[in-house]
């Protein structure tokens, strides 16, 4: 998938376009096929490596989004279903919606 990454050199944060690979969803996560995603004031942040947003390098930023689920680890979710996110450390600690 194509994603904004971002990674930390030398106390520095450098954003970039990457193509990477699809994460796997860990037990009770899930995974969605990104339709719309915002860019904030705490995803600003995060990208230029200010207010310490960033809990893990490297990492896909985007706290907000909309998608359509692709798959499932959590019963409260299933595969097809549309949903919305903001927050939860989405962006922060789990990879977020700046990505496909």
């Amino acid at each position: 998938m194509k994603a904004i990454v971002l990674e930390q050199a030398e106390g520095k944060t450098l954003a970039s376009v990457k193509q990477t690979a699809l994460p796997a969803a860990g037990p009770d996560e899930v995974l969605v096929d990104v339709d719309w995603s915002g860019l904030n004031y705490k995803d600003a942040l995060a990208i230029t490596g200010k207010g310490k947003i960033i809990r893990n390098f490297p990492m896909v930023p985007g706290i907000d989004f909309a998608g359509v689920v692709s798959h499932s680890n959590d019963e409260r979710f299933s595969a097809g279903q549309q949903v919305v996110l903001t927050g939860w450390g989405v962006g922060e600690n789990h990879w977020g919606g700046l990505a496909e």
